[in-house]
């Protein structure tokens, strides 16, 4: 086993070598939004606890941490490893009430199965292989049935019933069956599902969560007698999306679940079997969830994430009083080696940088207080798992059992990624020393600052974050600027307290943490509002179908105006993941080439949580039409998420600010194109003495100069001309790095420079490394020649925008489906008539530059 994890990680590594597939993790899940779903409902892998449950004995817990079962007194400070599987890793224990075993979800690379395990022999039994999603299992009173919630069948979440005996599962039967809700739901499947499943005291009836005809929000808490399901009732409606995992109270009277309700965290509230006016139990800006109830009903364990990682805490029903369950000493089932990485630059600094290690389990392992995170998606011929990573503030250090381990260091764009497999020998320290090294852009093609324009510091992720947090992110990744982007999730607007105008006072002279606002509506595109100068704008969203903020009114071009009122920048983020289509998508409702030609659009995010190559194929399409739109860049990383895409900085902007590291400084390059956008590769382009963002007022013939550096290998490198590749560069040697300069003829229009790849990279947690600088402009009038066809597709665009307009029947006004309407309508004759051979018309309101 050793000998072939070195291997798979040596081909992991060898990104250049191999057409990679990326493909989701899970990807066997049929729901919406797999961001949400994923990090807010299925467990993750994280070094602290993420549930437990309690032995008879009311004292004693099991479990989950670091992908293992622990079994530790809530007096005590010695956790006992009970599980640790090869390339797999143990989740969400339910304690048998005779306490003799345990029954668990296991996740490993391709499925989430239940396993049992015995708790005197050790013995492990797997109880479903379908190859679906298996989780939340709950055992009956007696230990004859077991529920548990999965996709089999559907990839839908739905609530499942079995027997359970010494030879594993009988009967097994879906107990609600399938419904398809009469509402059309942005963020949950159009099926209904069934999640949070527990017992009665007395094992007649399952307590659950569901969502018929809800739209928002993953559903009300109900009731079914598990003898008939067809009597199943509410008792209490609820919003909190995926956790709020109710359970009565063994005397049978309290019904405890988790909530937002009214709050931006999660706390724990009381009710009644019948429903009554639910009570907080609990306070506090942090989420308390996974709440279970000891034997005897005296107390109350649960997780939470108040320290910023996760940790088990057990509360006394009567007092209140609190206890951490810390695992001080602990007891693993396999012998133990001791890391200690020491990460420096190039000046034998000391710096923070992203890691992943793999042991000689084929498991992740980081520090025990270090934030876990996990890949979106991977490469299943290159890879067991997703990459697992954290970041590490040198030096740090961490136990891993005994045998090969690989580790893989990263320090954002500008140095080469280190990596390497030792011997690490149980019972011994191994140190570590890592000596990062730069891979810059020569001087002459600008002196950048990197800037991620779009970062949620807290999202209802598993951790909590703070902005001296993000900013330890941040420099990890070697990024000059975060910017948080306070926005609501559902009710909640999870960060709204630390929105302000200025700099935040957790930045520091390496990385600075600015706040600013991402405005919700998936109807006519997402925004984001930088350097807002006065306040946040509210409400924060439109067009949330079955909500009093149902109106499509105020359109994206208001928001623009109201945002540029206060000297704000206003972008598209993370516009398309397919190209649109006006002659055949269904619907057809982004606002853009309208907000654009009205001049209410400041920079558009190509890259970003999209498709790259799609959104700068209409990115080509605007820039042929002569608007001097540049491109930012934003992760769109849900900062205190387990699982995400990708770390802050994924998808980053880098600046030309004449090595002014300020927000207004980082503004003004940002809105004048001067810079370039990638998720790895580092680009430089001069135009004769042009950069990114000029304008040359001769055509022809032009010197050119251009450079590459990656930290991984690049497939293509490109000059583009009005959307058409002219200059194809040949790369040789590892396909990281490049110089060339040249001569060639260019007409009016526009010239950029771009890398990509074919497929994806595993050193790059994207779709596929790419990168763009802006456009050098070329001409008086730079239109394209193929501007008047480019001009025809937009209308063509505005057109079906219109229709879905008109189609809206929840304007709160004739006046506001009207303005809405005229807005729409005048944009589109703008095109109708460059596509007519009119010049380019000067935008016809005022925007923001």
């Amino acid at each position: 086993m050793p000998r072939q994890l070195i291997v798979l990680f040596t081909l992991l590594l060898c990104a250049g070598a191999v057409q990679a597939a990326r493909e989701p993790v899970l990807k066997q899940v049929d729901l919406p939004h797999s961001y949400y779903w994923r990090e807010l409902y299925l467990p993750q892998l994280t070094t602290g606890p993420s549930s437990a449950s309690f032995l008879p004995d009311s004292a004693t817990l099991v479990y989950s941490m670091a992908g293992s079962l622990w079994r530790q007194r809530i007096d005590g400070d010695t956790a006992t490893e009970l599980t640790h599987a090869a390339r797999a890793y143990d989740y969400q224990p339910d304690v048998a009430r005779d306490g003799r075993s345990v029954v668990f979800a296991r996740y490993d690379g391709n499925a989430i199965e239940l396993w049992r395990l015995d708790l005197a022999s050790g013995r492990e039994q797997a109880l479903t292989t379908d190859g679906a999603v298996n989780v939340e299992p709950r055992l009956s009173p007696d230990g004859r049935q077991i529920a548990w919630v999965s996709t089999q069948g559907s990839g839908h979440f739905n609530l499942f019933v079995a027997d359970l005996d010494a030879g594993g599962l009988h009967h097994v039967r879906l107990l609600l069956g399938e419904r398809k809700s009469k509402l059309d739901r942005y963020y949950y499947s159009a099926f209904d599902h069934a999640i949070n499943p527990s017992w009665s005291p007395d094992g007649k009836t399952l307590y659950y969560v569901s969502n018929p005809e809800i739209g928002w929000g993953t559903g009300d808490i109900w009731s079914v007698p598990v003898a008939d399901p067809a009597q199943r009732r509410k008792v209490l409606s609820e919003e909190t999306s995926w956790s709020a995992r109710p359970e009565l109270a063994p005397d049978g009277k309290r019904l405890l679940y988790a909530s937002y309700h009214g709050r931006q965290w999660q706390q724990l509230w009381l009710t009644t079997p019948d429903g009554a006016a639910p009570l907080p139990l609990s306070f506090g800006e942090f989420d308390r969830r996974n709440a279970r109830w000891s034997p005897d009903g005296s107390r109350i364990a649960y997780i939470d994430n108040r320290d910023g990682n996760t940790a088990l805490r057990v509360v006394e029903a009567l007092s209140g009083a609190t206890r951490t369950v810390a695992p001080t000493h602990r007891q693993p089932r396999f012998a133990q080696a001791h890391l200690v990485l020491d990460i420096v630059d190039e000046h034998g600094e000391r710096t923070p940088a992203r890691v992943a290690v793999l042991a000689s389990d084929g498991r992740a392992h980081a520090p025990d207080d270090a934030w876990m995170y996990g890949d979106d998606g991977f490469d299943r011929t290159l890879q067991a798992t997703e990459t697992h990573y954290f970041h590490c503030t040198s030096p740090c250090a961490m136990d891993v059992p005994a045998g090969p381990v690989t580790v893989w260091v990263q320090h954002g764009f500008a140095y080469a990624p280190w990596r390497k497999s030792i011997a690490a020998v149980a019972g011994q320290d191994t140190p570590i020393r890592v000596a990062l090294q730069p891979q810059r852009l020569p001087a002459a093609f600008g002196d950048f600052i990197s800037a991620d324009l779009h970062i949620h510091m807290n999202y209802g992720g598993h951790y909590r974050n703070t902005p001296t947090h993000l900013a330890t992110q941040a420099r990890a990744e070697d990024l000059d600027l975060a910017y948080d982007l306070v926005v609501n999730k559902e009710e909640r607007v999870p960060d709204i307290a630390a929105f302000r105008t200025d700099p935040d006072p957790a930045s520091t002279s390496r990385t600075l943490v600015l706040h600013a606002q991402e405005y919700h509506t998936s109807f006519w595109g997402h925004l984001g509002l930088l350097n807002l100068g006065d306040h946040y704008l509210t409400p924060g969203f439109a067009a949330y179908r079955h909500t009093a903020l149902a109106s499509p009114y105020p359109h994206n071009g208001v928001i623009a105006d109201l945002a540029h009122a206060q000297g704000g920048v206003v972008g598209y983020v993370h516009p398309f993941d397919t190209l649109p289509d006006p002659a055949h998508d269904a619907v057809l409702s982004n606002e853009l080439p309208a907000d654009v030609i009205e001049g209410k659009v400041d920079y558009i995010e190509v890259m970003g949580f999209s498709d790259h190559k799609a959104t700068a194929t209409v990115w080509y399409r605007l820039l042929n039409l002569g608007f001097h739109l540049p491109t930012g860049a934003g992760t769109d990383a849900m900062a205190n998420y387990a699982s995400l895409r990708g770390p802050v900085g994924l998808n980053r902007v880098f600046l030309d600010t004449d090595g002014k590291r300020d927000g207004a400084a980082a503004m003004a390059a940002l809105k004048a194109g001067h810079g370039f956008a990638s998720n790895g590769p580092l680009l430089g382009l001069l135009l004769d003495d042009a950069k990114p963002g000029d304008t040359l007022a001769a055509t022809g013939r032009h010197h050119y100069r251009v450079s590459l550096r990656s930290p991984v290998a690049v497939d293509h490198l490109e000059l583009v001309q009005n959307g058409k590749v002219v200059k194809t560069f040949t790369l040789g040697g590892n396909h990281q790095r490049f110089d060339g300069t040249g001569e060639i003829d260019l007409a009016a229009g526009w010239v950029l420079l771009r890398a990509w790849n074919d497929g994806a990279d595993p050193q790059v947690l994207d779709l596929y490394p790419y990168a763009t600088t802006n456009p050098v402009w070329l001409g008086d009038k730079p239109l394209a020649p193929s501007a008047r066809d480019d001009a025809a597709w937009f209308a063509a665009w505005l057109t079906r925008v219109i229709e879905a307009a008109s189609a809206r029947d929840d304007y709160n006004s004739a006046a506001e489906k009207r303005a809405t309407l005229d807005y729409l309508g005048r944009a589109r004759d703008a095109y109708r008539a460059l596509a007519a051979g009119a010049q380019r018309p000067r935008p016809m309101t005022r925007g923001g530059r």
